[in-house]
């Protein structure tokens, strides 16, 4: 069960972005009457080349911005926004370059850039640099400068004279988020974004359903939210202390919020990548709509953690219908990637089902494994008509495609 041990470690994760990210706020112990000493920088993650000099820069509440341009600007407010929720002074951007100004400047044809992400930070006595060919190396280069200032006092911070140079090592800096266990709001999210952001994370994978719950409005099919959404927690967490009646534990995303989410999550650069489980995954679903199930028994979505043997079946209906989801999924989000999931697919249902045997007969599957691969290469299919590539968990490797 390597997922559980996944998912551990990026909840464990979440909680140190947060707590770093407000490291500074008001209230803490460097919340002091001055400027501290100059700071020995620390930064995660640590860039790709650092090179300290004589002499230092003081950020404080006079320090003016100064960008210019459409996009430059936007980047400026994003790092005064961040250093201000931080407990930092508040910053604005002024008219007119000089002396002790921090500078954003885009030059979108430096080819010596290595990447659209890349970016070079340069401060010394006179101010700051933040220079970069790409909007997102901009904003990367405002993260690393905001990094350094937060090390500093609520009133400002003694930066050393410096000059980084930095690009990512790895295109897809991902971070999972799972709504399906337990459901966060969409401010609880935006929080996550704006974590990942201050780490230079750019990739959120957004697990939306699973046998716990279904989190996303799909139009067409509105049971997947109303009986798929709400599960019973067990123990004394599913009764009303007063009345003892049963307290659902409930909650999705409307497509109104799908899509705020996603735009709140681009202005930062972060692509969402949602997965939609299936075959396994997927008791929430068939506890809406039975006929997707491999038995006849009714399902309810789960209370508990675990692998389940709850598969939908494989038929030209589920199929069908599965590919009415994806149809709704893939106008929420722009990026290139769609999850499917694929893992933990217990196949003891279809084992036992004749109509699944007899799927399996008609699609020329010799294993339940060939089935489930006959499944993912119909949804690869459908979702290349739309310019989507499918992804899933190492598991649909297993079954021909």
């Amino acid at each position: 069960m390597k997922r559980p041990i996944v998912r551990r470690a990026l909840a464990g994760m979440a909680f140190t972005l947060l707590v770093l990210a407000g490291c500074a706020g008001p209230g803490s112990e460097t919340d002091t009457a001055g400027v501290s000493a100059p700071i020995a920088p620390a930064l995660i993650p640590a860039p790709a080349t650092l090179q300290t000099s004589e002499g230092s820069f003081t950020l404080d509440a006079g320090t003016p911005l100064f960008a210019t341009g459409e996009l430059a600007p936007r980047v400026a407010r994003q790092f005064a926004a961040y250093l201000t929720s931080a407990g930092g002074p508040a910053l604005s951007v002024a008219q007119a370059d000089g002396k002790g100004v921090i500078r954003f400047v885009l030059e979108p044809g430096n080819a010596n850039a290595a990447s659209p992400e890349a970016y070079t930070l340069d401060i010394t006595p006179d101010g700051a640099t933040v220079k970069a060919r790409d909007e997102r190396g901009l904003f990367y280069g405002a993260v690393t400068l905001w990094q350094l200032a937060t090390q500093g006092d609520r009133n400002g911070a003694i930066l050393p004279a410096l000059h980084i140079e930095d690009a990512p090592r790895f295109g897809w800096r991902g971070f999972m988020l799972d709504p399906a266990r337990h459901f966060q709001s969409v401010d609880e999210v935006k929080k996550v974004i704006d974590a990942m952001a201050l780490h230079k994370l750019n990739t959120l994978h957004w697990h939306l359903t699973d046998d716990q719950g279904w989190r996303i409005e799909i139009k067409q099919y509105p049971k997947l939210t109303e009986i798929g959404g709400c599960r019973i927690p067990a123990g004394d967490g599913g009764k009303d202390p007063k009345t003892g009646a049963p307290r659902p534990y409930c909650g999705f995303y409307t497509q109104d919020q799908i899509r705020d989410v996603v735009k709140y999550a681009a202005e930062r650069h972060i692509t969402v990548v949602p997965e939609i489980n299936v075959p396994g995954h997927a008791t929430a679903a068939i506890s809406a709509y039975p006929e997707l199930g491999s038995i006849d028994t009714p399902l309810v979505p789960s209370n508990e953690w675990g692998v389940f043997p709850n598969l939908v079946n494989v038929e030209e209906g589920t199929i069908t219908f599965l590919e009415n989801v994806l149809g709704e999924v893939v106008t929420l989000f722009p990026g290139t990637y769609v999850h499917i999931g694929g893992d933990e697919a217990v196949k003891d249902q279809w084992e036992a089902s004749a109509r699944e045997q007899a799927r399996m007969r008609q699609v020329g599957a010799k294993t339940e494994m060939d089935l489930q691969g006959y499944l993912v290469e119909r949804l690869e299919k459908y979702l290349s008509t739309h310019g989507k590539r499918l992804i899933g968990w190492d598991e649909i490797l297993e079954g021909p495609m």
